[in-house]
């Protein structure tokens, strides 16, 4: 197997220079996706991030098909239906639920349907459903950086108010924060950090991103503040670890990526200090020998 030395200097290697190109974009859309996720988490929206991810699609088909920019083409119809989502759910007959859940599947058969026009058509599904990171240019480089700054820098000054949303809703819109607005403008953030990501990652994957390291920064800390920055870094670790897990054991680098952030769930969800499975019954059990200890002491004292 590869060391981390070894890879270290592949990394440094002129003849492999999509090595690092490819690891400066997975962790860029790592930290993205998890500062997004933040909220996603908290809201709930899970569902929501699927639906983006599938919806994206077909306007990545399209831009591939004409020979576009697939950010472009993946952006312009991810927030085509973010807005529709968004404008959609705001009357009761239906359920945001199902309008996502139509959305979605629409939008992801008229991308399968656009796509089995192109030329190798096998190559490029399998490309757009689960990446190629391998093959990020330097404008990919460029587009993702721009991005990470542009949404961690949006989120930062829209976070109390994100915050208020969503966890008093009605209260928010009665102190006139504007609701709707921001739901859009999240809808949107999500929108973009999918878009980016799935030329890494892979459109299926791409949801794992969005939230596993949110949900495994919850069980790991109590402040939301440092929920995100916890997320942010279990990401950048996750795309680094499985980066290098995929160099040096040949395997598909998106794949190995979710799977490592899956790995650091499990271990978060047995062992969390506080909302662990298993810690917090071994500090019970702990506790309780402690005390029959003492129990025991002082009765040896009495006699």
């Amino acid at each position: 197997m590869l060391t981390p030395w070894e890879f270290i200097a592949d990394l440094t290697n002129p003849l492999l220079a999509f090595l690092p190109r490819a690891l400066i974009v997975a962790v860029l859309c790592a930290v993205v996706c998890a500062v997004v996720g933040t909220h996603v988490v908290l809201r709930g929206m899970a569902f929501l991030g699927d639906a983006v991810a599938h919806s994206v699609f077909p306007g990545i088909a399209v831009a591939f098909l004409m020979g576009g920019s697939l950010l472009l083409g993946g952006l312009v119809a991810g927030l085509i239906t973010a807005i529709l989502i968004a404008i959609l759910a705001q009357f009761p007959r239906v359920s945001e639920q199902n309008i996502i859940g139509f959305l979605m599947t629409t939008s992801f058969a008229a991308g399968i349907v656009i796509i089995s026009k192109a030329p190798g058509y096998s190559g490029s599904l399998t490309s757009v459903l689960f990446g190629s990171i391998a093959g990020v240019s330097r404008s990919d480089v460029v587009s993702a950086a721009i991005v990470t700054a542009l949404i961690v820098t949006v989120v930062a000054f829209l976070n109390p108010s994100l915050m208020a949303v969503a966890f008093e809703r009605e209260t928010a819109r009665a102190n006139g924060l504007p609701v709707f607005l921001l739901d859009v403008t999240l809808d949107v953030l999500v929108t973009v950090a999918v878009v980016v990501s799935v030329r890494s990652i892979g459109n299926i994957l791409v949801l794992a991103l969005l939230v596993t390291p949110a949900a495994t920064a919850r069980l790991l800390t109590e402040r939301l503040a440092s929920m995100m920055v916890v997320s942010a870094s279990l990401g950048a670790g996750a795309a680094l670890l499985g980066l290098y897990l995929s160099w040096a054991l040949d395997l598909p680098a998106g794949g190995t990526i979710v799977l490592v952030s899956g790995a650091g769930f499990v271990l978060a969800w047995l062992f969390a200090p506080r909302h662990g499975v298993i810690t917090p019954r071994l500090r019970r059990q702990s506790a309780r020998r402690a005390a029959l200890r003492g129990s025991s002491a002082r009765q040896l004292r009495t006699s």
